[in-house]
C-alpha cells in the first residue's frame, strides 16, 4: 500500500521530535510508551490517517531508539531504521542543525528514497540480547586495557612496585573486569545453546579456522543469524574490508583500496582472525608467505585473508554444514 504520510522522528534520550512531511506539522513527545501513544493520537487527530497508511523513519541511535522500535513492532507499523551517515550524505550542503530540522530531514529522506528503503524488522529477542551482551563485553575489554596500560605507566614512569596501592587497586579492577567478562561470555553461550537454530549456526561457523566464541557471536548478532545479510560480499562492504577502485577518466589511476566507511568492530575482529590463521593455520601461513615473496604488500595479503575467512563463514552458515579443510588432505 502506498504511504499517504511520511513521518520523520529525531530520537534523543528523553524526547522525540516528530515531523509530518506532507502536513508540515511538528510536535515533541516523551521517549516513553505514553509519549508514543500521544504521538499516534496526535497523528490520527491531525489528518485521520490509519497506521497502515503512514511510515516512520528515524535513525538507529542504539539504546535510545530501542523503545520506539519495540512499540512500533508491537503495533505492526511500517518504519525505517536508517543510518545517520547515509541521511547526512544525502542532504548535500547543510548549515546548522536542531532536533526539528533533523526530523524534517529524516522525513524528506524517506520520501525521496521511496521504494529503495525496506521496512525494518526487529530481530528475535535472543539476537538482541547477544548484541547487547557483546557490546557490554567490548566496553569492559576496553576498560581492562586502560587499567593494564595504567599499570605499565606506573611501573615505567614512577617506578611503582606490585605492592604499591596504585598498582594493587588497578590489578583488583582488572580481576573484577575479568570475572565480569567471563560471566558475560558464559551468558552468551547459554543464549546460543538455548536455541537449536543459533547453536547449529554457531557450531558450524566455529569449524572455520580463526573463528572462536567472540567472532561467532558477533557474526550471528550483526547478521541477524545470517538473515539480514545473505551474501558475504555485502557484509564485507559493511565491515569495511571490501576493496574498491579509485579511477577517473584517463588521467587518474588510484590504487584499489578499502573504504574508511565500515563497521570498525567487525573489521578489527576479522583482522585478529586473519592474524591467528597466519600464525597457526598451515594453509593460510603458506599462502601468506607465498604472496609476500611475490612482493605483495603485507596489509593487502591480510585483507585477502580476512575476505577468505568471511566467505567461509557465510558458506558454512548458509549451507548449514561444518567447514571441511581439504588442504590437509592434499598430497
Amino acid at each position: 500500500m502506498k504511504k499517504l504520510e511520511i513521518i520523520g522522528i529525531d530520537v534523543s534520550k528523553e524526547k522525540i521530535d516528530v515531523w509530518l512531511h506532507h502536513a508540515k506539522s511538528h510536535q515533541v513527545f516523551d521517549n516513553t510508551k505514553k509519549g508514543f501513544d500521544k504521538m499516534l493520537s496526535w497523528i490520527a487527530q491531525g489528518n485521520g490517517f490509519s497506521l497502515k497508511q503512514i511510515a516512520f523513519c528515524f535513525e538507529n541511535t542504539g539504546l535510545y531508539s530501542m523503545p520506539l522500535c519495540f512499540y512500533l513492532t508491537n503495533k505492526n507499523a511500517c518504519y525505517y531504521l536508517v543510518s545517520g551517515l547515509r541521511v547526512k550524505r544525502s542532504l548535500g550542503l547543510v548549515r546548522g542543525k536542531n532536533d526539528k530540522v533533523d526530523a524534517q530531514n529524516l522525513a524528506r529522506f524517506a520520501y525521496q528514497q521511496g521504494e529503495e528503503l525496506k521496512p525494518y524488522q526487529l530481530p528475535e529477542n535472543n539476537i538482541i540480547q547477544l548484541k547487547q551482551l557483546y557490546s557490554l563485553r567490548s566496553r569492559l575489554v576496553k576498560q581492562r586495557g586502560g587499567y593494564k596500560a595504567h599499570i605499565r605507566e606506573l611501573r615505567q614512569v614512577l617506578g611503582c612496585s606490585n605492592d604499591d596501592t596504585l598498582v594493587q587497586t588497578s590489578q583488583n579492577m582488572i580481576q573484577a573486569l575479568n570475572s565480569n567478562i567471563k560471566s558475560i561470555e558464559k551468558k552468551m553461550l547459554d543464549i546460543i545453546n538455548e536455541s537449536q537454530v543459533l547453536k547449529t549456526t554457531f557450531d558450524n561457523i566455529n569449524t572455520v579456522n580463526g573463528v572462536g566464541l567472540i567472532v561467532g557471536v558477533a557474526m550471528i548478532a550483526y547478521t541477524n543469524n545470517f538473515e539480514s545479510f545473505t551474501q558475504w560480499r555485502k557484509f564485507a562492504c559493511y565491515s569495511g574490508i571490501a576493496p574498491f577502485d579509485h579511477r577517473s577518466g584517463t588521467s587518474y589511476r588510484g590504487k584499489t583500496r578499502i573504504s574508511n566507511l565500515g563497521h570498525r568492530e567487525m573489521k578489527t575482529l576479522l583482522s585478529r582472525s586473519a592474524a591467528t590463521c597466519i600464525r597457526y593455520n598451515p594453509e593460510m601461513r603458506l599462502y601468506f608467505q607465498k604472496r609476500l615473496s611475490e612482493g605483495k604488500p603485507k596489509m593487502v595479503i591480510l585483507n585477502i585473508i580476512r575476505n577468505k575467512i568471511l566467505s567461509r563463514i557465510f558458506a558454512v552458515a548458509l549451507r548449514k554444514s561444518p567447514y571441511v579443510d581439504i588442504h590437509k588432505f592434499a598430497a
